[in-house]
């Protein structure tokens, strides 16, 4: 079976993106250091069920990026967005 290996975020605000996504879930984010602004996204160990990916500055509009992010408790990672400043588009 073939899997997704690589997701990425397209951010008007990037930097505001990785201080999201490090202080909700706990990712270790690194900027690369190549010759564009990229973020490297590490969520969790190698040897766990998942895929890690990059954050990059949204160069066209209409690029948009969703994720399904697997969490313990949807309504303790609810209360982290919120408190992480961000809202919840639909209801549990």
């Amino acid at each position: 079976m073939l899997r997704v290996v690589h997701f990425e975020i397209n951010a008007d605000d990037p930097e505001r993106v990785v201080k999201f996504y490090q202080k909700v879930f706990g990712w270790k984010i690194e900027k690369w250091n190549g010759p564009v602004a990229y973020w490297l996204v590490t969520t969790g160990p190698n040897d766990q069920p998942g895929i890690n990916g990059g954050i990059m500055k949204r160069m066209n509009p209409q690029a948009s990026t969703y994720n399904t992010v697997d969490v313990p408790s949807v309504d303790e990672f609810t209360k982290r967005i919120v408190e992480a400043g961000e809202r919840s588009l639909l209801p549990r």
